[in-house]
């Protein structure tokens, strides 16, 4: 019909190409609207899941299936500010939340003190 298979085979493959090479460089929503709350004291220096001593002024995280050593931007879409944090330790551990921080990856972000928890959108950064 006037058209070489390969031509539009090739074609095709240059426009998947460039639209995974797009997509790879921008970083996507690993998930949005989802619950962070932040370690007690307590949990100072104590091991993480990971085998690190837990320590409330890093910038590190906890959740239940991320690979230790993935950075995740914490994101709160309410003031648009945002934290980058380490994964090196599993939960949380109750029903509902996505992601523990640190107390200091928490304040970065929350506007108020006091809150126990935030909605946030979490990214993963390649």
């Amino acid at each position: 019909m006037g058209f070489k298979a390969s031509e539009t085979d090739d074609s095709n493959k240059i426009k998947r190409d460039s639209v995974q090479q797009d997509s790879l460089k921008r970083n996507k929503f690993y998930k949005t609207n989802v619950h962070a709350s932040y370690y007690h004291d307590k949990f100072n220096g104590r091991k993480t899941a990971s085998g690190q001593l837990f320590d409330n002024k890093l910038y590190t995280a906890a959740h239940r299936t991320l690979k230790f050593g993935t950075k995740v931007k914490v994101i709160n879409p309410d003031t648009d500010k945002s934290v980058i944090v380490v994964i090196n330790d599993r939960g949380p551990f109750v029903s509902g939340r996505e992601i523990d921080l640190t107390k200091k990856a928490f304040s970065v972000i929350a506007d108020s003190k006091r809150a126990g928890f935030l909605i946030v959108n979490l990214e993963i950064i390649e």
